[in-house]
């Protein structure tokens, strides 16, 4: 990681280093903001104490609960014993790196814990491994805790908007009418499942939301901030390409169809859309 270099951390007058005890975990604010999401579990996951401070103090006033770890190896006990809604995970850990973690939690199967990364600046090998481990974002230190409050903010209504498409207590009837056909595929929004001739596809969470979008709109080219937007909310950056690697492990885990084409096309100089025959 290079050092303690966490400057945005403390972009507020009187949230640096030699400011009064406790000044940098102080709301601003009393009581959660007026944007602040339905309260939520979120496990803050770092070695480095002043992150987590600051971390947590943010989450805090934004109405969520916050636990933390500061080591892999806790940090996996707490997600599994009793699991979060999201995950703030740092790659350069004791003992159990952030990878191992991350890879450990996908192993248990189903979507599991949101996860959104903290990695070393401009690591781009780091970034890609942690989205090809499942991860649904990151965000790259030194970083700004708004910046990181927001991601986790549409990270959290995009895995809430996924899982009330069709209200509970549905009929099997409505359910059936929900599933969505893409080739040989059966796509299942309620379940959030994928399965060609009754097999099941293990997708992560973003990987099935973009699959989701090319079947709900099998015509329509996708540009990568539009896909990014889809599935990462209103915050994507427009010059992120992390949309790239999740269309590549998508690409993988689907395979070929069975003409031999690809499920997700591309579509040169503007971005992807769903297979065509």
């Amino acid at each position: 990681r290079g050092g303690p270099a966490i400057g945005p951390l403390f972009a507020r007058a009187g949230d640096g280093p030699d400011s009064p005890p406790n000044s940098t975990v102080r709301p601003a604010r009393a009581g959660p903001s007026a944007h602040a999401s339905v309260m939520s579990r979120i496990l803050v996951v770092d070695d480095e104490p002043r992150i987590v401070d600051v971390v947590r103090a943010y989450l805090e006033r934004e109405g969520h609960t916050v636990e933390v770890a500061h080591d892999g190896d806790t940090a996996l006990g707490v997600a599994i014993e009793a699991p979060p809604d999201l995950i703030v995970l740092d790659l350069m850990l004791p003992g159990r790196s952030g990878f191992d973690v991350l890879r450990a939690l996908r192993a248990e199967g189903g979507p599991g814990p949101a996860v959104i990364l903290l990695t070393a600046r401009d690591d781009v090998i780091d970034r890609v491994a942690g989205l090809e481990l499942g991860a649904d974002d990151y965000v790259t230190k030194p970083f700004e805790p708004r910046e990181l409050v927001a991601r986790v903010g549409a990270v959290l209504r995009r895995v809430r908007s996924t899982s009330a498409t069709i209200p509970p207590g549905s009929t099997n009837q409505a359910r059936d009418q929900a599933r969505l056909p893409l080739v040989d595929l059966e796509i299942d929004p309620v379940a959030r499942a994928v399965a060609r001739a009754g097999t099941a596809i293990d997708l992560t969470r973003t990987e099935f939301d973009l699959l989701l979008a090319f079947a709900e709109q099998p015509g329509r080219a996708w540009t990568r901030e539009q896909l990014g937007a889809q599935v990462h909310g209103e915050e994507y950056d427009a010059f992120d390409r992390s949309i790239d690697s999740h269309v590549k492990n998508l690409r993988a885990k689907l395979g070929a169809r069975p003409d031999g084409g690809s499920y997700v096309d591309t579509v040169r100089g503007i971005g992807y859309r769903a297979g065509r025959p």
